[in-house]
């Protein structure tokens, strides 16, 4: 399925004061998509997401957290699984938007693309719930399914690219980003 397609689908279920950590392609993507101030785009390094996400649900109980990763990205830090795990919060929900490559860093295929298997390993690591999914027909039941289940939870999407949405690097490292989140974040602000 595309990409932009499965964030579509992801945008109509939101709440206004839900937080999305988001990366790379599916951060460019999901900005475009769906630009508000509680997406949190400051995470810096590749593979920091899930790490920031867990910060942010932790500090944030009674909202809804989601990281919107990459599979390469996950896999420069696939020990946040057993972090997250540990600490078990119920309100993230993961989602890996898994591509084979390196999208944004040179089309670099992932290491053992056709082997990873990414709810297995959540739920190894101790996930309350996991699940992959492949086909757009399939997205809506996969949502549903992460959606209810109580968090720590993943999903992971088999995705294609969709729309070509422009890389703006200025803006996810910039301090009016930050300052937008910190500010819509501390004053409740639902965008």
């Amino acid at each position: 399925m595309k990409r932009d397609f499965a964030l579509r689908r992801l945008k109509r279920r939101l709440m206004p004061d839900d937080i999305v950590v988001a990366v790379y392609q599916a951060l460019f993507d999901w900005i475009a998509i769906n630009p508000r101030d509680l997406n949190y785009v400051s995470t810096g390094a590749m593979g920091q997401a899930s790490s920031h996400a867990l910060g942010l649900a932790l500090a944030n109980p009674n909202r809804r957290v989601f990281v919107f990763d990459g599979d390469g990205s996950l896999l420069m830090n696939l020990g946040s699984l057993a972090t997250i795990a540990e600490a078990d919060p119920p309100n993230l929900r993961h989602l890996v938007f898994s591509n084979g490559m390196y999208e944004v860093n040179g089309m670099h295929p992932v290491p053992a693309r056709d082997k990873l298997d990414f709810a297995a390993v959540a739920l190894g690591c101790g996930y309350r719930d996991a699940a992959s999914c492949a086909e757009a027909c399939d997205l809506d039941a996969a949502l549903d399914r992460l959606f209810a289940s109580r968090g720590p939870s993943l999903l992971s999407l088999t995705v294609i690219p969709g729309e070509s949405y422009p890389r703006d690097y200025g803006f996810i490292h910039s301090a009016e980003a930050r300052e937008r989140f910190r500010s819509a974040l501390s004053s409740g602000r639902r965008d």
